[in-house]
């Protein structure tokens, strides 16, 4: 990528030539086969999410059958889909049984992505796993070996960054070299928030606030800061080499397990780069951040917006700074920076289910996939192993998944 064909008129410009095929092809969908036959596991607030997204893809996608083993929820859903026409399961297996279901999306706590994925596949069905992929490195590596089994099978992972094109053209960015050479990663995903769900009687209490407890969660890195821990090993094609965590339970003593306050080090020692992931519960200010700092410029990303800012020396060579006068030739949003990308874009799940669909009906093997996927629950159980035992955890060839 030419660095001149890189700004104009203020932004980035999307090219068709450097999206992938799957986001290239976004409003382009073969329905000759018809939608999808699909089943949801989960119906929390995740879980609805999936359906609400769905519901918006009907030549893609019929949600057939709906499962949670908690009554309250299955009725929720029936509310908040009233025209839905979906059979109701309190048991997976029971759903991943349906003859007439062809593929499943699983919103579970995190303790229980593996074993329903591990049912629909040993059934036949395709899986669109939600994020992080497993609750530790085992179940990845098993699911691995299920996927190899049944090569006509498609496992996505919810990784929705390796979808939207935001992302995608940041990526295009680093691999293009245009940033020069990158040599840190900050990122922080914070909230002023106890993180807890209100309970219907006190025996749920762990149930539905499962992400405070060690036996269902991962915490904040799995549930936040994995989304950044992957773009990073999608963009650099990479893995962190040496993962170091502290944190603690610093602000809400209530019986929680999982810390409310957190800072991850990662080093990728073949590119020279350091990562530092934070989150916290105990202040919003920074909210959802995410730098990237290269020797020619830097990129600022936020949920749906990106900015380049190029170094000092790269100014006049961009020719947003007239040499004699100073004035500002390219516009700078809002004192933001020049954008990444101006066009408005769909919600990334959109996407994501957007390419689950062209994989199951082409065969093709999804952006975030069991390998990917593996990749990055691996870091999450080794950034959690750091936090809890004060330990240094290093990448063992064993984690180096094919």
């Amino acid at each position: 990528m030419k660095r001149r064909d890189f700004m104009k008129t203020g932004g980035v410009v999307l090219g068709g030539s450097l999206l992938p095929y799957q986001l290239a092809n976004a409003f382009r969908t073969n329905t000759d086969k018809g939608p999808i036959k699909i089943g949801i596991i989960g119906c929390g607030d995740r879980g609805k999410g999936l359906m609400h997204v769905m519901s918006g893809m009907p030549e893609q996608f019929e949600i057939v059958a709906i499962c949670d083993n908690m009554d309250f929820r299955l009725d929720q859903t029936r509310k908040a889909f009233p025209s839905l026409q979906a059979k109701s399961y309190k048991n997976y297996q029971d759903l991943v049984d349906h003859p007439d279901i062809s593929a499943v999306a699983i919103a579970t706590p995190l303790n229980m992505h593996f074993a329903p994925a591990k049912a629909a596949l040993q059934a036949g069905k395709h899986v669109y796993l939600e994020k992080t992929m497993t609750y530790d490195i085992p179940e990845a590596m098993e699911l691995i070996e299920l996927v190899k089994k049944n090569p006509d099978l498609t496992l996505q992972v919810g990784h929705q960054y390796r979808y939207t094109p935001l992302y995608y053209k940041v990526k295009d960015m680093i691999q293009s070299g245009y940033m020069g050479k990158i040599t840190q990663i900050d990122s922080r995903w914070d909230r002023n928030w106890n993180w807890k769900r209100p309970v219907p009687e006190p025996s749920l209490e762990r149930i539905i606030n499962w992400r405070m407890y060690k036996e269902y969660s991962g915490g904040l890195p799995a549930e936040l800061l994995s989304h950044q821990i992957d773009f990073i090993n999608w963009a650099f094609e990479t893995h962190p080499d040496t993962i170091i965590g502290t944190g603690g339970i610093d602000n809400y003593h209530d019986g929680r397990e999982t810390y409310d306050n957190v800072q991850l080090l990662l080093r990728y020692e073949k590119e020279g780069m350091i990562g530092n992931f934070g989150a916290t519960c105990s202040n919003a200010r920074e909210g959802y951040s995410f730098s990237i700092k290269g020797t020619q410029g830097t990129v600022e990303l936020l949920m749906n917006e990106g900015y380049f800012y190029p170094e000092e020396e790269r100014m006049e060579e961009l020719q947003i700074v007239d040499g004699v006068s100073g004035a500002t030739k390219l516009t700078w949003k809002e004192g933001k920076g020049i954008p990444i990308l101006e066009e408005k874009t769909k919600d990334g799940t959109w996407y994501a289910f957007n390419d689950f669909y062209k994989s199951i009906l082409n065969k093709e093997y999804p952006a975030s996939n069991v390998i990917s996927g593996a990749t990055t629950a691996t870091c999450i159980h080794l950034a959690n192993h750091s936090l809890f035992h004060k330990t240094i955890e290093d990448w063992k060839p064993a984690y180096n998944y094919e």
